[in-house]
């Protein structure tokens, strides 16, 4: 039951710190890793190691934290989802990834971003790899790299490809495609990994841009162009930008694999411990077909406890969504390995002790993780067990050698989210088949009627299907002031395309002629609830509008038949007032901000919801304890004074005039709706007032916010902060809730709350006390049982020309395993070293033995064949996991 073993040449830890520490040594600035939460609205997650650095790369000021620098170096963890269902089924896809890159902002081009590649490659200070294995690609009209990679790096012309802007341009294909906008060629970097992997050539591939050999480590992009629109006969139009930039992008799954010289991406000394710990709590081995489980399982775990404890939350919408699914994905794969309780979460300590050094957030929120993925876990298996009950039925009604039809498969997938391969396994063991063919083809008509309905993404509702709202009149809201109002149906839209009628059971568009449905816009989402109409009803699901100002209402119809002329009801669901109060915090929250941190906080985004809001800001440096506390202050001075909120339509200079705050870079008609609260608090002797130009729904008085709390501040972008905040009802149950568990807590360290944080330090200093007594025990433990300072417990015998002593010790595990090989090589002047644990296999040799041909990874192969597991190394040292040691020792003999 164990995991693939990694190399102990450098770990992934060290690679990222040597590469930070190099680019420091050129000059550049270190900066930690941003959150994995999007620094701009263009994606959900932070996807690149660039992104973060977007208004660099366009000419805004290099400036971090208040240091200037146009050279910047970071390990940037970075989510991509995008072929989530290859990550586990491959060995090299991975959902969550760490991107090593050095940027320049108009600084160095070229010549110094592929020397110094070339220098962190290649010295034996830094990676030490080999040279003569190293292979490049570049533009197919880059000239000047050419030159450098020949030239100055010495690499042979036949080392080098040329190919066209769709593998060496970015964007790819960006001169004929674009989009418009910076743009350059760029060149990767190719390590040939040896025969053991492939069979191919760098010529091959050429031809077929796949290899298992030739594994792409680096990308250096050199965005130099502006792509602008191409002429009438589509010649591409490339002009120069005003500086030349570097960004360039190492994965340090891909550098650890080829420095380690592990197989793959699994096998690093990240993911080995994870997978390890699956097989022991699943109790199946990783091996063969069930091995896709246990890497799914272990890289899931990562990417979750990456995002969560960057303040992401599973639910049902936007990036929580994406949270819930990586997790549930995780957990159906850990059902497959025969877990029936919650277990996920006990791999979280793993991830953390891995990367908690690099990602100090991770062990900031390790409970928060842990209890996080396991109520997630929770309640997925509970799904799972209502869709086992239903397919129990199902099959207990069907006869040996039948079979179930893809209906009824799919209905159990899109009901109870329950596996088309759990169905399969389960159905397996009453001897009945499912009908694969039928499941694809009913999942395929409903990611049909899917697409056919009214979930639009922006781009597409106001592009092509614009032609759809044609001739309408903007809709008459009057939401401000009601939260009932009757209307009439103006349109029906569905799939693009105009629609006579709904029936129940149908989800569209429908466009009211006057709504109380607040429309989704300046940063507050758009309102849900019912229409009703005679003979019939439905949910709003979600409110949007054209820049003409159709209202535009995600409708699905529960009963009856909706028709175009038809008089219906609608209600704004109890939600919005849960929306007004944290709309009309946000406005004080951001007056507060402006108070306490200075006049230079601007908005830079926003989203208010039911159960929370965000606000985006400028800001150079994390908020204090203190100016946390003092702006939760300010709000609260608002709310105790109870003022009215109140609103107003005026001319814009009228508005700016009389101070009303407005969202930089905004673009305002000539009346704008200005929100004011009609009262002012002070702080050290400023009297601060709020008055914004918004067009959201806010509370009539500002005590009815009631409670107000400042959940997070975290850095999500250069120079821009990120604030969540929760107000009223989620306010007071948010604090319960803290206080419960700190309760807890301290009733479970037999101390009071106020005593929770003594009891605590003084805990973490007799568990050091104690781990250091443990190690000291283990230690004599191994030394009793290797004889003593002799090491005559382990007699040596010669076999294969070798002397080689091996032991078998109990109780001995993991680095004292290896420890204990280290002694037992130097007092007992063997060749080569074998000691196995209960459960581990180490082999060592000395230098002039492997200088002879001695080979401890391929003596650590064999023996762990022979115990029952797997296992590899280098040379001069090697370990392996087992099953059976005495088995493993057993087969020493037989070994040369």
């Amino acid at each position: 039951m164990t995991g693939p073993q990694p190399s102990s040449t450098l770990s992934t830890s060290d690679i990222r710190e040597k590469f930070l520490h190099f680019f420091e040594s050129k000059g550049h600035l270190r900066l930690p890793s941003y959150s994995t939460i999007a620094p701009d609205p263009t994606t959900l997650f932070t996807v690149a190691g660039m992104q973060p650095f977007k208004e660099q790369f366009m000419g805004a000021p290099a400036v971090f934290d208040g240091v200037a620098s146009k050279r910047v170096t970071t390990a940037q963890k970075c989510l991509r989802i995008g072929d989530i269902e290859n990550v586990g089924r491959t060995l090299r896809h991975c959902s969550l990834l760490e991107m090593l890159g050095n940027f320049s902002f108009g600084d160095y081009f070229k010549r110094e971003a592929l020397t110094w590649a070339w220098e962190f490659l290649t010295s034996p200070e830094w990676m030490g790899l080999d040279s003569s294995r190293l292979y490049a690609t570049i533009y197919q009209d880059d000239e000047e790299a050419f030159a450098i990679w020949t030239q100055e790096n010495g690499l042979p012309p036949e080392r080098i490809l040329r190919f066209g802007a769709d593998e060496n341009f970015w964007p790819a294909d960006a001169p004929k495609e674009g989009p418009n906008g910076p743009c350059g060629p760029c060149s990767e970097i190719f390590y040939d990994r040896g025969p053991k992997y492939g069979d191919d050539t760098w010529a091959e591939y050429a031809d077929t841009r796949e290899s298992a050999r030739f594994l792409e480590i680096w990308n250096c992009v050199f965005p130099q162009f502006d792509r602008q629109e191409p002429l009438p006969d589509g010649t591409p139009v490339l002009k120069d930008l005003p500086f030349k930039n570097i960004d360039t992008g190492m994965g340090l799954e891909r550098i650890a694999t080829v420095v380690q010289d592990v197989y793959d991406f699994y096998s690093n000394d990240v993911f080995a411990p994870i997978i390890a710990r699956v097989a022991e709590l699943s109790g199946q081995p990783y091996e063969g077909p069930q091995s896709v489980s246990h890497r799914v399982v272990a890289e899931h775990i990562r990417s979750v406890s990456m995002v969560v404890a960057d303040g992401s939350q599973p639910s049902n919408t936007g990036r929580g969504y994406v949270v819930r699914k990586i997790l549930r994905r995780a957990c159906r794969h850990a059902y497959l390995l025969g877990l029936r309780e919650p277990s996920l979460y006990k791999l979280v300590p793993i991830v953390v002790e891995r990367m908690g050094d690099a990602y100090p957030e991770l062990k900031a929120n390790l409970a928060k993780i842990e209890s996080t993925v396991k109520a997630e876990e929770e309640s997925f298996l509970k799904t799972l067990e209502g869709g086992i009950q239903r397919l129990g039925k199902l099959l207990t009604s069907m006869e040996q050698g039948s079979t179930l039809s893809g209906s009824d498969a799919f209905v159990l997938y899109d009901t109870y989210g329950f596996p088309v391969d759990l169905t399969k396994e389960i159905a397996e063991e009453y001897g009945i088949t499912v009908d694969e063919a039928g499941y694809a083809e009913s999942l395929e008509n409903a990611q049909n009627l899917a697409r056919a309905g009214s979930k639009y993404g922006k781009s597409e509702l106001f592009g092509g299907n614009m032609e759809a709202l044609d001739g309408l009149s903007p809709t008459q809201f009057v939401g401000y002031d009601d939260l009932q109002a009757e209307g009439e149906v103006v349109a029906l839209v569905g799939a693009g395309e105009r629609l006579k009628h709904l029936p129940a059971g149908s989800e569209a568009t429908v466009v009211l002629s006057r709504t109380p449905f607040y429309a989704e816009g300046g940063g507050e989402v758009g309102d849900t609830g019912r229409i009703e109409w005679d003979g019939g009803a439905g949910q709003v699901r979600d409110t949007r509008k054209t820049p003409q100002g159709v209202f535009l209402h995600d409708v699905l119809v529960e009963s009856g038949e909706l028709r175009e002329g038809t008089s219906v009801r609608g209600a704004v669901s109890g939600e919005r007032q849960s929306i007004q109060r944290h709309h009309t915090a946000t406005h004080l929250l951001q007056s507060a901000l402006r108070a306490v941190l200075g006049s230079g906080v601007q908005q830079k985004g926003s989203l208010v919801a039911a159960d929370r809001l965000r606000f985006d800001f400028s800001h150079g440096a994390a908020l204090t304890a203190d100016e946390i506390a003092a702006v939760e202050t300010l709000v609260s001075r608002w709310v105790r004074a109870n003022f009215p909120v109140s609103w107003k339509e005026m001319p814009i200079a009228e508005a700016k005039a009389a101070g009303a705050t407005a969202l930089f870079g905004e673009k305002y008609g000539e009346t704008v709706r200005v929100v004011s609260v009609g009262g002012s608090v002070e702080y050290h002797g400023q009297t601060v007032s709020s008055m914004e130009l918004c067009g959201g729904a806010h509370v009539t008085r500002t005590g009815d916010i009631g409670a107000f709390v400042i959940l997070s501040d975290e850095n999500v972008a250069a120079g821009v902060r990120r604030v969540e905040a929760l107000a009223g009802e989620q306010a007071t149950a948010w604090v319960r809730e803290r206080l419960t568990a700190t309760a807890k807590a301290a009733a479970l360290l037999n101390t009071s709350p106020d005593g929770l944080e003594a009891r605590v330090i003084g805990l973490q200093a007799q568990l050091k006390s104690a781990e250091k007594d443990m190690a000291a025990v283990r230690r004599q433990l191994a030394e009793a049982q290797m004889g003593g300072r002799s090491g005559g417990a382990a007699p040596i015998r010669e076999l294969g020309g070798f002397r080689i002593a091996a032991l078998k010790l109990a109780g001995i595990e993991g680095n004292d395993l290896r420890s204990a090989a280290d002694k037992l090589l130097d007092q007992s002047g063997a060749d080569m070293v074998v000691i196995a644990g209960d459960k581990g296999l180490v082999v060592k040799a000395t230098k002039d033995a492997v200088g002879r041909g001695a080979h401890a990874g391929q003596l650590v192969g064999k023996l762990a064949a022979a115990g029952g597991g797997k296992g590899g190394g280098r040379p001069d040292m090697a370990q392996a996991g087992v099953t059976d040691a005495d088995a493993a020792l057993g087969a020493l003999e037989t070994a040369f």
